[in-house]
């Protein structure tokens, strides 16, 4: 089961749907880092929790921790990952924070078997080599 849809507040961002990989070795790791073609800042986490695929930047939007090291929780039926560094919350669904923070989420959908992602920018699991970074 895919997330996300484009009227979710924390997803603004016009995009074209990635190729990720197949479910079934993605759906194996609760969390994998998806490397950006614009760099670092750009990164994005995919989380597998509870037979769902997630997917929100992977830097905290408080201080740029990484989120894909972070706790899961459920608090009242909604899915939280929580920054490692200060503990800052996030809805896996909205990109929402208990705080005025928001994380930007993407839309995420299976097909034939695949996780797509929809971003803007390419995304690998691999990182990029630096001269095809763009």
């Amino acid at each position: 089961m895919a997330s996300g849809s484009g009227d979710e507040e924390g997803n603004t961002e016009v995009g074209s749907w990635r190729l990720i990989g197949p479910v079934e070795g993605l759906s194996k790791k609760r969390c994998r880092l998806m490397y950006c073609s614009l760099g670092f800042k750009s990164d994005v986490c995919l989380f597998y929790v509870k037979g769902e695929f997630f997917a929100m930047d992977a830097r905290c939007a408080h201080s740029g921790g990484p989120l894909c090291e972070g706790d899961i929780e459920e608090a009242d039926g909604v899915l939280q990952v929580f920054c490692p560094w200060h503990d800052y919350d996030f809805n896996l669904r909205t990109g929402k924070s208990g705080t005025s923070l928001q994380q930007q989420v993407y839309e995420v959908k299976l097909e034939d078997g695949n996780v797509y992602v929809k971003h803007a920018n390419r995304l690998s699991l691999e990182p990029f080599p630096a001269d095809q970074k763009s």
